[in-house]
């Protein structure tokens, strides 16, 4: 508990002994006015300074106005056990309401400390300590057993295992060495480890993260925005009802003590407590308790279009396979010479497939030898060799230079290589599966999610030969990347639901951008990926895709819980008030109580099941 948690509990309990011991003296009239004041002043004063306050604000609808009109007027009335009663059980709201908050902020504020305040850096021939601010792109950086890794950087000396929880939420920790990438915010367990330093403060991932986390306050779910301006007509329509119970019967005859008294009850009532707190308290709670599990959601939007998500389109690189991929044919009459022609002319080409054929060919990378390189988006690459032109790409390639591959279908990823004057070889490439892709996607049609859609750029027989193995129930085949967007919203034109779009975030920005919600799997140190998607997986583990929807569901159950049993609850009672069948203390209980019941059901969200 903080401080002011304590001051305030024990101010409520001193009320409360006072209000038992101010029930149990038989004094009566200004006495007895005395001793309930006692105990409801001690408690009270805070509610009345904030209802002066409102006052002079004009936010004159507040429940802090609300509540201290009604214990005033229950004073004047002379029921003086329920005057005390509405501030002290309000600030008992208040007190549950503080702790539930601080409990949901704990999760978030443990990504606060993700960056640590001081990094050992190497400058003018020795070790000094200085901000991770100070730290310049290109230093190298000490970080010992038991630190915090303060900025994304190269291994250059050393070797050890990382905590990468704070990041990914995996418990099992991760192997490093000298040329490993590592990143802000992981702990170091054992080794000395000495990096260089390639990215900012500002850049690092811990720092993206916390900025992600910190605006995810920003983006307002439906749910919180209809709270909002329900809040904004229903406290004054009710005022306007109280006022008129207070007022009409008297006219006609009824006492006016009884009419003021359930007039009282109703401004009781009215207070929208429950709604204004417990529904933006189990969003946040739900986007803490889903970045301890290494999902990070930017806002309560996100999270409940999440929850409601029924069509998931995936990438297949790097989403559904490892994106590691080697060669497993070669057809033509110079295997060899064709491997060595493709190798050559993607000696400058960073992509996977490109590596994969460098690594398979094993020769020298010889520059001397290339010539007039020049990379076609979508399609391959076109390259002088030996003075030679040469074109290695994808089949759509070759009916741009008017080639007609005859080589027989195969499974996996074709490159073809070809002359001006004719395509002379073909090179299958094979991209294995990710072990729980399977089970993930099982999982989530037990979600109910409806249809299940693979984007990629390979040909149809590949593209379903890995749709069948996953189970994923239609594959689109052949598409550059501008006809996944294309293929995405034609998606969505045919479905009323949500779409999902999962990629690995490295080139996917465009189509996740393009979604409904967007999902990055591995963003660990993926810029492309925070910035583009909506929510970010940061361990490359496909399974945390339906725990992802789980949390977000079961979020959105628990505030359309809240929003109709507080509403139910507080219409039920305001019309027995009315009928004079409920008292005061039926009124506290439909504020205060249902508020507290409200709060703990929220708090569920941050169970670790």
């Amino acid at each position: 508990m903080t401080k002011k948690q304590k001051r305030m509990l024990a101010a409520i309990l001193i009320s409360a002994v006072l209000f038992v011991v101010a029930w149990l003296v038989p004094v009566r009239g200004p006495w007895k006015a005395a001793v309930f004041a006692f105990p409801s002043l001690i408690v009270g004063l805070p509610v009345l300074k904030n209802a002066v306050m409102s006052v002079f604000r004009g936010q004159l609808l507040d429940e802090n106005f609300l509540m201290a009109i009604a214990s005033v007027g229950a004073f004047i009335l002379g029921e003086y056990p329920e005057g005390v009663a509405v501030v002290l059980f309000y600030r008992v709201g208040e007190l549950f309401e503080s702790c539930a908050v601080g409990k949901s902020r704990k999760s978030v504020a443990e990504l606060m400390t993700l960056c640590p305040d001081e990094a050992t850096v190497f400058r003018e021939g020795k070790w000094v300590t200085l901000s991770p601010d100070d730290v310049e792109i290109g230093q190298s950086v000490r970080v010992l057993p038991g630190e915090k890794i303060p900025l994304d950087g190269t291994v250059i000396e050393g070797a050890s295992s990382l905590d990468t929880r704070s990041l990914t939420g995996e418990s099992v920790p991760r192997d490093v060495t000298e040329g490993d990438s590592v990143f802000s915010g992981c702990v170091n367990l054992s080794g000395v480890l000495v990096l260089r330093v390639e990215k900012s403060f500002g850049e690092s991932t811990a720092s993206k993260i916390l900025s992600l986390v910190e605006d995810a306050a920003a983006h307002r779910s439906k749910s919180e925005s209809f709270v909002t301006s329900f809040a904004r007509w229903y406290t004054p329509t009710v005022i306007g009802v109280a006022v008129l119970v207070g007022i009409l019967p008297p006219l006609f005859g009824g006492e006016w003590s009884v009419w003021i008294y359930r007039a009282l009850e109703f401004l009781v009532v009215s207070c929208p407590c429950a709604l204004v707190i417990s529904v933006p308290l189990t969003y946040f709670g739900g986007i803490g308790g889903a970045s301890r599990k290494g999902i990070l959601v930017k806002g309560s939007d996100r999270l409940e279009a999440l929850a409601k998500t029924d069509v998931m389109v995936f990438d297949k690189t790097g989403t559904l396979t490892h994106g590691i991929f080697e060669v497993v044919s070669v057809e033509g009459e110079s295997p060899e010479k064709i491997l060595e022609i493709a190798a050559l002319c993607e000696q400058f080409s960073t992509h996977p497939i490109a590596r994969s054929l460098r690594e398979k060919w094993g020769g020298r990378v010889s520059e001397d030898r290339v010539s007039h390189v020049e990379e076609i988006a979508g399609f391959g690459v076109c390259a002088k060799v030996d003075g030679v032109q040469y074109y290695v790409g994808n089949e759509s390639l070759m009916r741009q230079k008017r080639h007609s591959p005859t080589f027989a279908q195969t499974i996996g990823t074709r490159i073809f290589v070809a002359s001006d004057t004719e395509c002379f070889g073909v090179i299958t490439i094979s991209d294995r599966l990710k072990d729980n892709a399977s089970a993930a996607l099982s999982a989530l049609r037990r979600l109910g999610i409806r249809r299940t859609v693979m984007l990629t750029g390979d040909g149809v027989a590949s593209a379903q030969s890995i749709a069948s193995q996953v189970g994923i129930g239609e594959a689109r085949a052949n598409l550059l990347p501008q006809d996944k967007v294309s293929a995405l919203r034609e998606i969505s034109a045919d479905t009323k639901g949500t779409v999902a779009f999962v990629g690995d975030g490295m080139n996917d920005a465009p189509v996740l951008t393009a979604a409904d919600i967007g999902i990055a799997m591995g963003g660990l140190g993926s810029d492309a990926a925070i910035e583009a998607a909506d929510v970010v997986l940061m361990h490359d583990d496909l399974s945390a895709l339906p725990q992802g929807i789980l949390l977000a569901r079961k979020t959105h159950r628990i505030v359309m819980e809240n929003m109709f049993f507080s509403i139910a609850i507080k219409i039920l009672v305001m019309f027995l008030c009315a009928l004079g069948v409920a008292n005061m203390w039926h009124a506290v209980f439909a504020d205060v109580g249902v508020s507290v019941l409200a709060i703990l059901n929220a708090l569920r969200t941050l169970s670790r099941k």
